[in-house]
């Protein structure tokens, strides 16, 4: 059995961004913690007193962060397997067993548990098509989203569909390999917080809480790791193209 390593082209799931990856938008300024702290309030309550009705509305609302989420985290190797529809509706479903007990005591934003019920969705739905493709003679090891291989792996498949074009396709492989050894140099947590900000295009609050650091933290880093994301694809269009490194 053999298995491609990114899907070809460009995704159509990949969000606005992936086209000009290299132009790196920095935005350090989320709302105000006050007023982001009543919303949630509101959400709460609005949750408590509404029911199913209510987690329908909301999780509506949420359903285009959350597919971008699934598009990226989803592993390469089974795409075409696992449809994003589905992760959402799989998680819809855990969300609503679990919702009483999250209401009792929310310990995160409700869009961020949600986002972490989604992606533990995802990771069941994998293992299994991981188990069903596994056989005596060849081990499979499943990359879990969120882990080290798993983010670089999402980031290199989005900026080398991005970077190459169609004609390029036969050095595909090394531009990701090279792509893939340029971000495992990173720092984990930065380059997290890259795929979180940039890719899944949350703001800095959620990020924070998601890796548990201060905004002001979670904001330094990624700043230091959207410099290094340039650099990174400068590198690899030069590399490419036969053009200098900082050529137009």
């Amino acid at each position: 059995m053999s298995w491609n390593v990114c899907t070809l082209g460009t995704d159509a799931d990949s969000g606005p961004s992936t086209g000009k990856i290299w132009k790196v938008g920095i935005s350090l300024e989320d709302q105000n913690s006050s007023s982001i702290d009543a919303a949630e309030a509101t959400l709460l309550r609005r949750l408590r007193a509404g029911g199913p009705s209510a987690l329908a509305d909301v999780f509506s609302t949420y359903q285009e962060r959350l597919h971008r989420m699934v598009s990226f985290r989803l592993d390469p190797r089974v795409r075409g397997r696992i449809d994003a529809a589905d992760v959402l509706q799989e998680a819809y479903l855990r969300i609503s067993r679990r919702l009483v007990d999250f209401l009792d005591q929310p310990s995160v934003s409700f869009f961020v548990w949600v986002r972490q019920q989604t992606l533990q969705v995802l990771i069941d739905m994998q293992r299994t098509q991981f188990r069903e493709a596994r056989s005596p003679q060849r081990e499979i090891r499943l990359a879990t989203p969120g882990d080290s291989a798993a983010t670089s792996l999402s980031i290199a498949c989005r900026l080398v569909d991005a970077i190459q074009s169609p004609s390029q396709i036969v050095s595909r492989n090394e531009a990701l390999h090279r792509v893939r050894e340029a971000l495992e140099s990173m720092n984990p947590i930065d380059r997290e917080v890259l795929a979180l900000r940039h890719f899944e295009q949350l703001g800095n609050a959620e990020v924070a809480q998601i890796l548990n650091l201060s905004p002001t933290a979670a904001s330094n880093r990624y700043v230091r790791a959207a410099g290094r994301l340039a650099d990174i694809v400068s590198q690899v269009r030069a590399d490419t193209s036969g053009q200098p490194k900082d050529a137009p």
